[in-house]
């Protein structure tokens, strides 16, 4: 079993797809057995997400900042449902419970919980699969922006191999549980 933390919006404004993306991950999460890490709201892709793993029989933690506790948007149906000082605790306590990392659309919050999970393990602070799951192409003007970055030699080309885009949830899930990290001592990339 693995826990997988998933980055997403908090909105019940976005188009339905990208709702059905979150359920029909939520649901491969539950049934393949592992555990959801997340952001631990009932409203938007998170509520949507969070509903699904619970339905399908999976375990959920819900980690919130405590400046949400009076919103009234915490999931307490969550299996387990944490309050941090601040979003940056938020944050460690996620990144330290993932065995996995993905990204369904989202807004800063979303792009800014990603780039840095991304970051350390450019850095080698980790060697947890990483996903993006592009629904309707979502991620693709940031992968263009990517791309920039690495014809503008501000990033080495190799670096793509630290992350997956996933084109559906199947997919994301897919390289999760076929994932291999690098053997100790393996160059992985310059």
């Amino acid at each position: 079993m693995a826990s997988i933390c998933v980055y997403c919006s908090s909105s019940n404004a976005v188009d339905a797809a990208y709702l059905d993306a979150a359920r029909e991950l939520g649901g491969l999460i539950g049934r393949g057995g592992h555990a959801l890490i997340y952001g631990g709201t009932n409203v938007g892709l998170m509520g949507a997400l969070a509903l699904a793993v619970r339905e399908s029989g999976g375990h959920v933690t819900g980690i919130v900042p405590a400046i949400f506790r009076d919103k009234g948007i915490a999931w307490h149906e969550a299996d387990e449902l944490i309050f941090t000082a601040d979003l940056r605790e938020r944050k460690a306590a996620m990144e330290h419970r993932a065995d996995a990392f993905i990204a369904l659309p989202g807004g800063f919050g979303t792009l800014e919980e990603i780039a840095e999970v991304l970051v350390l393990k450019q850095l080698r602070q980790h060697h947890k699969p990483i996903v993006f799951l592009n629904t309707k192409g979502f991620y693709d003007p940031l992968l263009a922006f990517f791309e920039r970055l690495y014809e503008g030699k501000f990033s080495k080309s190799e670096y793509k191999k630290l992350y997956c885009i996933a084109p559906d949830p199947a997919a994301a899930m897919n390289h999760i549980e076929t994932y291999t990290p690098p053997k100790v001592g393996e160059k992985w990339f310059e």
